[in-house]
């Protein structure tokens, strides 16, 4: 059998790479700014093309638009399968047609209905971030079903969007798997190259680009580095609830607004698992009394605003009492200035683990929360904007303030001692 050599010498991150596709179906890459992945990835789909043994096999590398996958890929796809006699290329299609039948075509990703009804037994798509997230699970999932094909996901993080999801979805996901490349990592890129591109960045920009930040494009974030150290300490992940320690609850109250509530258990050596987070709006405290039960943990101690001692005009009651009429007992944190709530929430981020599923809504507030910035002094402002986030935030300020002082008070660490102690359906006058 006459051997073929392709004009290609991977590196030793790319030698791993290739294996890392060969063993799983499906793979989420987060790589930095000139790793090499268009190089690889076309590559990869000749390497797969060659040794499919389904007949006429169907391989594709997927751009955002197609004007990107001709400027990108086409010139590599012709480059390196030129040394395979016999291939025909199809340059209006973007198409490369190898002798054992395998077709190897370069998509766009903007128009989704001109890819319906093609069959795939791989693809690769390339700056995921920047597609429809329709285009996976209503185009690309369905074209690689009848023949089980296997799809590569590749981008430099723009936020938490579809292309996060993957990330997140491939950690515990069954056939999945997921590696990030950060430049400080791969060594590809010389020093003197990185110290020339920070200059001309700013830091967001620059840790986006080449050090694969998911939140380094909300400007002004301001839980934005301790969350980033969370994800890459892998401590965004399952964090089962434990039933011999008791569940705190912090909360931010609003009426006629977003009411948010974070959900932690206390640990010996002062680490703090965030195991739950409900948001709910236009709902009185009779459902969230009602959500906490059905939930089925044991309580501790439940954190409330100061606010809470607010009378309504109506009833002459504060939020407090009217908790305690539904048999939850609020403990009133000490109000404090935004800034000293923001230093306790961010010295409390470092000791917390986070449920990556029942935290997700939570977190996303969490990492979008920033302050705008002023055009005129060219300086962030000190006040955080109000949005959809902050009732997210406010609730967590509350649980930073609130297990400080808690530790505080109690002196010693957290006890093994959980009791179920209030059934709001079966106990009259039990307290939660």
């Amino acid at each position: 059998m006459k051997t073929i050599q392709i004009d290609y010498t991977p590196r030793p991150l790319q030698v791993e790479l290739h294996k890392m596709l060969d063993q799983n179906r499906f793979n989420v890459l987060v790589m930095h700014r000139r790793f090499g992945k268009t190089v690889c990835a076309i590559n990869h789909l000749l390497k797969r093309a060659i040794e499919e043994q389904k007949p006429n096999p169907r391989l594709a590398y997927i751009a955002p638009t197609y004007r990107q996958a001709k400027n990108v890929a086409w010139d590599y796809l012709k480059q390196f399968s030129s040394k395979i006699p016999g291939t025909r290329y199809h340059e209006t299609e973007l198409r490369c047609d190898l002798p054992n039948g395998a077709r190897i075509s370069l998509l766009g990703s903007e128009n989704p209905s001109s890819l319906r009804g093609i069959y795939l037994d791989f693809a690769v798509m390339d700056e995921v971030a920047d597609m429809p997230e329709s285009i996976f699970p209503e185009v690309i999932r369905p074209a690689l079903s009848d023949r089980k094909g296997g799809c590569t996901f590749i981008g430099t993080p723009q936020g938490h969007n579809y292309f996060y999801d993957l990330w997140e979805a491939a950690a515990n996901t069954d056939g999945w798997a997921r590696k990030m490349y950060k430049a400080s990592e791969t060594d590809l890129l010389d020093a003197e190259e990185l110290e020339a591109a920070k200059a001309t960045m700013t830091d967001d920009q620059y840790n986006q680009e080449f050090e694969c930040s998911w939140v380094a494009n909300v400007p002004g974030s301001v839980y934005g580095k301790e969350l980033q150290d969370a994800d890459d300490s892998d401590r965004v992940t399952s964090v089962p609830h434990i039933g011999d320690f008791k569940v705190d609850t912090h909360w931010d109250i609003g009426m006629h607004d977003y009411t948010a509530i974070w959900m932690t258990q206390s640990l010996p050596g002062g680490r703090v698992n965030v195991i739950d987070f409900y948001q709910n709006q236009g709902e009185g405290l009779p459902h969230y009394v009602r959500t906490l039960h059905e939930k089925g943990y044991v309580y501790g101690t439940h954190n409330g605003p100061h606010d809470l001692e607010v009378r309504e005009m109506g009833t002459g009651k504060s939020r407090r009492e009217a908790a305690y009429n539904l048999g939850l007992n609020f403990r009133v944190v000490p109000r404090l200035p935004v800034e000293d709530g923001i230093h306790a929430a961010r010295l409390l981020i470092p000791r917390c683990y986070f449920d990556r599923d029942n935290c997700r809504e939570g977190l996303e507030a969490l990492r979008h929360y920033h302050r705008s910035y002023n055009e005129r002094t060219r300086q962030f402002r000190d006040q955080p904007v109000h949005d959809w986030s902050s009732h997210a935030a406010d609730a967590f300020r509350t649980a930073a303030i609130g297990l400080e002082t808690q530790r505080l008070a109690n002196g010693k660490p957290p006890q093994r001692d959980a009791v179920m102690s209030y059934d709001p359906y079966k106990y009259e006058g039990a307290r939660l």
